[in-house]
């Protein structure tokens, strides 16, 4: 506690140097638990540092125990101010005060949380959130956020500032919890670096040094024939742009060789379109769809090849999902199996656990919750669980998308990815991704650590762009094409 919340101190400071204030006004709204005794220390160390701290504590003294109670009585003797706020009228009473201080510090709340926030709590949440001068910063965790899943509890503090202690909460990571959470700042309190590290802690917080650490810079000698040959099945009628995001960006990942594998009626388009990729025309229905009569082909066309991309804008018809049956059935080639892949196998994913390839499933909330039987609202109230859940069921890599996206691995270990925005919220980024992850594969990397990287890489060549243009909107998938080679170089040479 005492390293906590010196640590939570030292972020407060720090805020307050950003406003030339060192010497301002600071609220700590404490709680009754652990997460209030944090902020009694915090008030201490400010106190201490020149700052001008008091403690709004939402409970009677005497109801705080042990270590809270313990560092309550050290803020007591060294002459330290604390107001009891036991009711709504205390509330109101004291708010201008509150409302008057540079930084108001919300130490209500903790991680150990798990029922909705109600009664006075809930309102003095509601206040410290219409507070419009004061920068708020939160002890460990927004309180009235699960720390587990992200959920609002009730309501939530949204904080500027989380000085969360030892290591990232999952909650800190997802939605909603990482829009209350502001700028995430991880506290040292001395947990010792071999518990840290240890290998049985299954939650990782993927980072520039992950990602390094699994690519390679080109070798000197490297040929289009050492990079792989990807095979990306995808197209239909109306959806030729999904087949040419997903191959160019296996292009853009690094792989050697991709061929493009879709209706034969669509050849000429994409031969005319994709310079880079070779296209090869498989059997199709009058429709215009593949079929299960397409796989000789596709049989032959997989021979030798290091990878396969199947479902980006197949559509979901009996012939396409037959194609993937037959795939699922007889291929050894490492297959990634997105979209209209996907949605082929709704109600029936127990195909995917007989198959004889490693495979990466990377669906959407949407998809995911037709893959598990689910609402896409039950999905996304715990999106790490879901992963899991689907992972366990077809001992697929599971990469759930969206802010904070999920990759899970049948071993049991789970990666959250910070990198990307809201740019992304466009037609076609999902059919890049796929396309990297393949290619990443093709170069070598085992399916789970090409998802791992292409999510990250993916991630960061859409931060690049919201940079560069200086806001989130207007981008386009194509667009995002051409920031990813920086981002991937960058990273690759990074490594040690």
């Amino acid at each position: 506690m005492e390293h906590a919340g010196r640590g939570a101190a030292g972020a407060v400071m720090r805020e307050l140097e950003s406003f030339n204030c060192t010497r301002g006004r600071v609220a700590i709204i404490a709680g009754k638990g652990n997460n209030g005794g944090d902020g009694f220390v915090v008030a201490r160390h400010l106190v201490n540092s020149g700052a001008r701290a008091v403690v709004y504590l939402l409970a009677r003294p005497e109801e705080l125990k042990g270590d809270a109670a313990t560092n309550a009585r050290i803020w007591s003797r060294m002459g330290g101010g604390t107001v009891t706020i036991l009711s709504k009228k205390g509330l109101e009473k004291h708010a201008p005060s509150i409302g008057r201080s540079c930084v108001v510090v919300d130490a209500i709340f903790g991680t150990g949380l798990a029922k909705p926030v109600k009664g006075l709590c809930a309102e003095v949440i509601e206040f410290i959130n219409s507070l419009t001068k004061a920068s708020i910063i939160s002890v460990d965790i927004p309180s009235g956020i699960d720390a587990s899943t992200g959920a609002v509890l009730g309501c939530a503090v949204t904080a500027d500032i989380t000085a969360t202690m030892a290591m990232t909460k999952i909650g800190l990571c997802q939605l909603p919890g990482s829009a209350h959470a502001g700028r995430v700042e991880v506290v040292d309190i001395g947990v010792p670096r071999s518990l840290v590290e240890d290998p049985s802690i299954r939650w990782n917080l993927t980072d520039d040094t992950v990602v390094s650490g699994l690519l390679r810079p080109r070798p000197a000698g490297a040929h289009k024939g050492s990079n792989g040959h990807l095979v990306v099945v995808a197209g239909s009628p109306g959806k030729t742009g999904a087949a040419y995001m997903a191959a160019t960006g296996a292009m853009r990942a690094g792989a050697g060789l991709v061929t493009l594998g879709l209706p034969e009626g669509l050849n000429h388009v994409m031969e005319a379109k994709t310079t880079e990729v070779m296209t090869a025309p498989l059997p199709q229905t009058p429709e215009g769809f593949l079929t299960s009569a397409s796989y000789t082909v596709l049989k032959t066309l997989m021979d030798g090849k290091s990878a396969l991309v199947f479902g980006p804008g197949l559509g979901c018809t009996t012939g396409v999902a037959a194609l993937l049956d037959n795939v699922l059935k007889e291929s050894a080639v490492p297959l990634v199996i997105d979209a209209d892949g996907l949605n082929c196998l709704a109600g029936r994913v127990e195909k995917i656990k007989k198959a004889r390839c490693p495979i990466v499933l990377t669906p959407h909330p949407g998809e995911m919750a037709r893959l598990l039987g689910m609402s896409v609202a039950d999905i996304q109230k715990d999106r790490v669980s879901a992963a899991e859940a689907l992972c366990k069921k077809t001992g697929a890599v599971v990469m759930l998308k969206g802010a904070g996206t999920v990759v899970a691995s049948p071993d049991g270990q789970i990666y959250i990815n910070p990198t990307g925005n809201a740019s992304l919220a466009t037609a076609g980024t999902g059919d890049v991704l796929c396309g990297m992850i393949g290619g990443l594969i093709s170069q070598g990397l085992d399916i789970l650590s090409a998802s791992v990287a292409a999510t990250y890489v993916h991630g960061l060549a859409s931060d690049s762009w919201r940079d560069a243009n200086k806001g989130e909107a207007g981008m386009m998938a194509t667009d995002l094409l051409g920031s990813i080679p920086a981002v991937l170089n960058s990273l690759a040479n990074k490594r040690p």
